[in-house]
């Protein structure tokens, strides 16, 4: 695999807190990512350490072929980054802050920053202190991605945005992934947002990795499933390990099988649980993939304390 990120055993403590343990991680090249976790999952400080901005406690974190606590001028110019908290200059104007900006980037495309500026309906006019949040995002998804950088990271970019600005976001790395080769890692909770844009898929709890696979195969392998059981039978005690949340009313039962193969899937559920009847399975959406591996997760550490 080609990787453009890649962490090693990567930990950070706060404290008492360890907000991210033991991380190991690979981001491929040429995909566009999702980071994945619930609120307090360790997304921005695993972020935060990937762009030199804390230190890890442990282990280590190399981007773009160079390790996160080396990375300088020259590796930022080839990074793009957003975050929720982005702080502009508010005095300047629109047109102030990509005059500013233009210099520092020999790469920059003159022709896709006016592009960014029709499609995002950027006001040059205006100081930046006077936009809406939603507004001065775009902005700095603009200056991020007009030198048109390798790897783009944005840490919860969709947080408070309303509708409409969040579809002209989405739309404009849509239509930038078409027209440039980069890598785009998009640490998020807003998990309608970020199905329609990615193709990689990281998902992390209390800062560790869980799953790290392309979007097609997690997809492929996942199952909604939903059976009702004979008189009289029961589930067997344990179900499967691959059997998650599943949950019963009267003899109805529902589960999310996380390993599921068309040719063989069925058979295999109806060995698990003989004479059962109407059985119907049904793909997923990644929020339902998502949804139904938090409550496992948030399930495990129950069980734990």
């Amino acid at each position: 695999m080609n990787t453009i990120i890649e962490t090693q055993g990567l930990s950070r403590r706060f404290g008492k807190n360890l907000a991210v343990t033991d991380l190991t991680m690979k981001v491929p090249r040429g995909r566009i990512c999702a980071l994945l976790g619930p609120n307090g999952a360790g997304k921005t400080t695993t972020i935060k350490m990937l762009m030199n901005m804390i230190r890890p406690s442990a282990g280590n974190a190399t981007v773009l072929g160079t390790e996160s606590v080396q990375l300088g001028p020259r590796e930022l110019s080839r990074i793009g980054y957003v975050s929720e908290n982005q702080e502009l200059p508010g005095s300047m104007k629109v047109w102030e802050l990509i005059d500013y900006c233009q210099p520092m980037y020999p790469s920059w495309d003159e022709d896709l920053c006016d592009d960014l500026v029709q499609l995002f309906d950027l006001p040059l006019t205006q100081k930046i202190k006077s936009l809406s949040r939603g507004v001065r995002i775009k902005v700095a998804l603009l200056v991020a991605l007009a030198y048109r950088p390798e790897l783009v990271i944005l840490d919860e970019p969709f947080s408070g945005l309303d509708p409409l600005v969040r579809d002209e976001f989405i739309r404009g790395l849509l239509e930038l992934s078409g027209r440039s080769e980069w890598t785009v890692l998009i640490a998020s909770h807003d998990i309608d947002e970020v199905e329609r844009l990615v193709d990689w898929v990281c998902v992390i709890d209390r800062g560790q990795l869980r799953i790290s696979e392309s979007t097609a195969a997690l997809e492929d392998r996942f199952r909604q499933c939903e059976f009702t059981l004979a008189a009289g039978q029961q589930l067997p005690d344990p179900v499967p390990d691959s059997w998650l949340t599943a949950e019963s009313s009267g003899q109805r039962v529902r589960f999310v099988v996380t390993d599921y193969h068309e040719q063989t899937g069925e058979a295999q559920i109806r060995k698990a649980v003989p004479g059962l009847k109407e059985m119907t399975v049904n793909r997923m959406s990644l929020k339902a993939i998502f949804m139904s591996l938090a409550r496992q997760y948030r399930r495990h550490r129950e069980v734990q304390t």
